[in-house]
């Protein structure tokens, strides 16, 4: 369908305004998916849109773990410059993960898979604040997925108990 004003298609429209204003579109896409305009919908980069959800939340998933995991390391690893903000950091990437598997469920069997990458980042990580060389670190994750996400599992030597209250 061509509109009188632009001689454009109402798919030409919904492409421009996908382009130029994302929330505009957004909005437009959502009220028309609420009144059933099936015909008026922008399929193409509303297809897109949706599948790309889906790889964000994977994404956050294993970047929260490489972080986890990079603190988990510098806890074993530097034991002596262990700190507050170290395990409030560990603390929190666990409490944002369980918060994030809640929420999407379908992501706990991506856990087991994604552990190799995340623990290459986490590697990485923990070489770079600690100025460990990057051997210092098992070449696979030494941690089951158990132990990552248990509020009991600091590794290494215990801490003191000031730090841990």
């Amino acid at each position: 369908m061509q509109t009188p004003q632009t001689g454009q298609t109402t798919t030409n429209l919904q492409a421009n305004l996908y382009e130029t204003d994302f929330y505009a579109w957004t909005q437009q896409q959502a009220n028309l998916l609420l009144h059933q305009e099936w015909n008026q919908l922008d399929l193409p980069n509303l297809i897109e849109e949706i599948e790309s959800l889906g790889r964000k939340e994977r994404q956050e998933l294993r970047n929260r773990l490489s972080i986890l995991i990079g603190h988990l390391l510098k806890w074993e690893y530097q034991s002596a410059k262990r700190g507050r903000s170290w395990l409030n950091t560990i603390r929190i990437q666990r409490l944002d993960i369980l918060e994030l598997l809640a929420e999407n469920p379908s992501l706990q069997a991506y856990l087991q898979e994604v552990l190799p990458k995340a623990y290459l980042k986490a590697i990485a990580l923990a070489s770079g604040e600690t100025n460990l060389p990057l051997k210092t670190f098992p070449p696979n994750c030494s941690y089951t997925l158990e132990e990552i996400m248990s509020d009991r599992f600091y590794p290494g030597e215990p801490a003191t108990d000031d730090l841990m209250e």
